[in-house]
């Protein structure tokens, strides 16, 4: 694979690139790309977070990449998930999580032994040199951007917080540095936190990754897409000036359990949801279904997706790529419901990996132990 096929794959498919240029001059320069990406631990595992991500990743291990996923338990406690319990956080995280990626990477057919996972925990432990990195980065910029920035956790611009809350921005930052990382990947929510790295990297003096170069290292961050969940937005139909504002809201999330897939739901679980899922006809820019079929479906130039249908429907039909799909749809020659019909077949055959890795005895009961703390809070 030469230099532009390396750059190609690293890139493709994503909502964007910071930047670019200096990703090219990392692989003219035969640089070793150190990749991460991380997770707070706070549920069950949804197509979002495991295979969007793992889309990317998997990308990045054939282009040469060395990647990690870091399991954010500190963060996650700071951001009180699970109940705040720290040692049930941490369990959760070496144990359902980490099975969770490992089996989202299966549905992909993506080698999960390539993918290093990094407790926050272990990182942390009587490491002085980590948090005088995240000092470091904290005496470079100001309250009022940690204040701006706690939408990275999900919170709101302006929110009430309790101070804990502040130290995690430039905890994650640190947690890139330290680790000597040149690549920071995410979905588009965490992009203010890599633009915070970017930003101090000329200003720190302790991180090891500036201080092994003579010109400072800024960390090329990649973010994939957020895959809409799939109810319906609560004012229809959007305001196109709030069209941003209104996906973030609505992106794929874990506590809307009926507006999400996870990757080990049951296939009547699956054809359920999707059945019920908001698809209204002709309606591209804003439609989950046509969104899931963009990102998940459609993810490789060889993706198909087969619609059977009664002969005075149109009868059955091949997809071979989404513009082909979208042009069908768009013009109403594809009804909402034989397009659910045949994301549920599809999405079932996908996720067929993930349910068989979780029907083993082990990760079973990790799974029941998940549901049962969801319950308990």
């Amino acid at each position: 694979m030469n230099d532009k096929e390396r750059y190609e794959l690293i890139t493709r498919n994503l909502e964007e690139v910071i930047e670019g240029k200096e990703l090219e001059e990392l692989i003219k320069n035969k640089e070793k790309l150190k990749h991460y990406i991380g997770f707070e631990i706070s549920g069950k595992i949804h197509l979002g977070t495991g295979l969007m991500s793992m889309l990317k990743v998997k990308d990045l291990i054939e282009a040469g990449v060395d990647c990690s996923v870091f399991l954010a338990d500190w963060h996650s406690w700071i951001n009180d998930k699970l109940g705040g319990d720290r040692e049930i956080i941490k369990k959760i995280a070496v144990g359902y999580f980490k099975e969770g990626m490992i089996a989202s990477m299966k549905c992909l057919g993506g080698n999960p032994s390539k993918l290093k996972f990094i407790l926050g925990s272990d990182l942390y432990h009587k490491n002085d040199d980590y948090w005088a990195t995240m000092v470091d980065v904290s005496k470079n910029t100001t309250l009022g951007r940690m204040q701006r920035s706690i939408t990275i956790m999900g919170r709101q611009e302006g929110e009430s917080v309790d101070f804990a809350k502040l130290l995690y921005p430039p905890m994650q930052v640190a947690d890139i540095f330290f680790q000597e990382l040149n690549i920071a990947h995410s979905g588009l929510d965490q992009r203010k936190a890599h633009v915070i790295a970017r930003e101090v990297a000329n200003k720190m003096r302790i991180s090891p990754l500036l201080n092994k170069k003579k010109e400072k290292i800024k960390p090329i961050a990649l973010h994939h897409h957020l895959i809409l969940g799939l109810g319906k937005p609560p004012m229809w139909p959007v305001d196109r000036e709030r069209i941003q504002e209104v996906w973030s809201a609505l992106k794929m999330s874990k506590s809307k359990p009926n507006t999400a897939i996870f990757i080990h739901d049951s296939p009547e679980e699956i054809k359920n949801k999707i059945m019920g899922a908001f698809c209204p006809e002709k309606e591209i820019e804003f439609n989950p279904v046509i969104d899931w079929c963009r990102y998940l479906i459609f993810r490789t130039e060889k993706s198909k997706l087969e619609v059977k249908r009664p002969e005075k429907f149109g009868g059955d039909k091949t997809y071979k790529s989404f513009k082909m799909l979208e042009s069908d749809f768009s013009s109403g020659k594809l009804h909402p419901s034989d397009l659910k019909s045949a994301v549920s077949e599809e999405l079932i055959k996908l996720l067929e990996p993930a349910r068989k890795h979780f029907a083993q005895p082990k990760q079973k009961k990790m799974i029941q132990e998940m549901e049962k703390l969801l319950i308990a809070r």
